[in-house]
């Protein structure tokens, strides 16, 4: 059976408890799945729950604000890839999980802004008093490259998704909000999204949880 909101709040606080009584000051709850699978919506909500009990609990950091910019992928040859996992600063989202574990003060993460399709610096703030980290993206799960290291930072994983059909139709429908006709929505998304998927849902046997949407 698949998890409700109230299961899932309720796993995540288990999972701060469980932090703190081994002695650390904050857990790390990654969110995974393929494009258009609801990953940053159920981060959000989940976030918003946590926080309504006990205000600060909780933080989103988005993997896509780790997207290198469109001058660069333009200079790399990989703007028609956008979104496949070497367009994306891997290592740099591993050395802010790291500082996420290390550091005491407020610390900044980026953000991707969808309206500009580029990241943008500085844009989440994580605080002292935040004791779980909820970080979303569809790579959390891969074990080559850089990507390698970010499964060990994070205490659980979820793996999000949903029927293949409305998976696609979310993508089509978000590419023509940003601009792309119709015709140019379903061609990226067969082209690059599609590749995409079929790249992470390689990875969902290492989720500790699967939450269909």
């Amino acid at each position: 059976m698949t998890p409700d909101l109230a299961e899932l709040t309720a796993r995540a606080r288990a999972l701060v408890a469980r932090t703190a009584a081994g002695g650390r000051r904050r857990a790390f709850l990654g969110i995974a799945g393929p494009p258009g699978a609801g990953k940053s919506t159920l981060a959000a909500v989940l976030v918003a729950a946590l926080d309504a009990d006990t205000p600060r609990l909780a933080v989103g950091v988005p993997m896509d604000g780790f997207h290198l910019a469109q001058v660069e992928l333009a200079r790399l040859g990989r703007a028609e890839r956008k979104g496949a996992p070497d367009t994306f600063d891997a290592a740099g989202y591993v050395a802010l999980l790291r500082r996420l574990h290390d550091e005491a003060g407020t610390v900044y993460a980026p953000a991707f802004r969808r309206d500009l399709e580029e990241p943008l610096a500085g844009a989440v703030p994580v605080e002292p008093a935040a004791r779980l980290v909820v970080t979303e993206g569809n790579y959390l799960l891969v074990d080559d490259g850089d990507w390698a290291a970010v499964r060990p930072l994070l205490d659980e994983v979820w793996y999000v998704d949903t029927d293949p059909a409305r998976r696609v139709a979310e993508l089509v429908r978000r590419h023509e909000q940003h601009g792309r006709s119709p015709a140019q929505a379903r061609c990226w998304v067969e082209r690059s999204d599609e590749a995409n998927a079929r790249l992470v849902a390689a990875t969902a046997h290492r989720a500790d949880l699967r939450v269909l949407r």
